[in-house]
């Protein structure tokens, strides 16, 4: 398990950019893996206002919106700062990776076989000592307790950890940034198409995501294979 060296006392209201800032500096091999939703547009903008010029990595799962697809190109063609990584790329429903329902049977196999393991293998070649991510505490009660800065088998800085999405939403419209337009049709985290809904009025930002299926997390920050 990697230390958390050298953390400052952030409060709730410190400035997201200061946390990125001292992200830098602890970790200058920080990655970002993203999946493109508000949080993570929110994230990329203040990433790289602080200085960040390193790896966006995103995971083609093969069931992602178009829309997922555009606003990702929409990104790399605003941020050529950056490096735009894509794992899986060209992954379709048909490649034959999993069984064709097994989004629906077996959920959790397939996150872990079209977006799990391929970020975990990637980040087993890179070997970064951090990770930099756009998740915040009132996406999902799941979520409620993330701190800005969390130890694990690499370190996790969470910038937004504090800010709701009134503050995410007006961010993202003062700065113009590239939101992915379904946001704007009530899909308040778009993950693959099969397992997303739009949210109803009064549910939490994630509560679209594999709606009825007893499952709220990918794999990817919780349970056994957490990054």
């Amino acid at each position: 398990m990697t230390a958390v060296q050298n953390s400052p006392a952030f409060t709730p209201d410190s400035d997201p950019l200061d946390v990125v800032r001292w992200a830098l500096a602890a970790h200058p091999d920080l990655l970002m893996p993203s999946a493109f939703n508000l949080n993570g547009v929110v994230l990329l903008d203040l990433a790289v206002r602080a200085g960040y010029t390193g790896e966006v990595v995103f995971v083609d799962t093969g069931f992602h919106f178009p829309e997922t697809l555009a606003t990702r190109e929409r990104l790399a063609a605003r941020y050529p700062e950056l490096t735009f990584v894509t794992l899986n790329a060209g992954a379709h429903p048909d490649d034959g990776q999993t069984a064709p329902e097994l989004h629906r049977t077996g959920p959790d196999a397939c996150c872990a076989a079209r977006k799990v393991q391929p970020l975990q293998a990637y980040l087993r070649q890179k070997q970064p000592s951090a990770l930099l991510n756009a998740r915040s505490r009132d996406q999902a009660s799941t979520r409620a307790d993330i701190p800005f800065v969390e130890a694990g088998a690499r370190v996790k800085v969470n910038p937004l950890a504090h800010w709701t999405r009134e503050q995410l939403e007006a961010y993202a419209s003062e700065h113009d940034l590239p939101v992915n337009p379904l946001y704007f049709d009530g899909f308040l985290s778009v993950g693959c198409w099969p397992c997303t809904r739009a949210v109803h009025p009064g549910e939490d930002a994630r509560a679209g995501r594999w709606a009825g299926q007893g499952k709220t997390e990918c794999g990817l920050w919780a349970g056994a294979g957490r990054l």
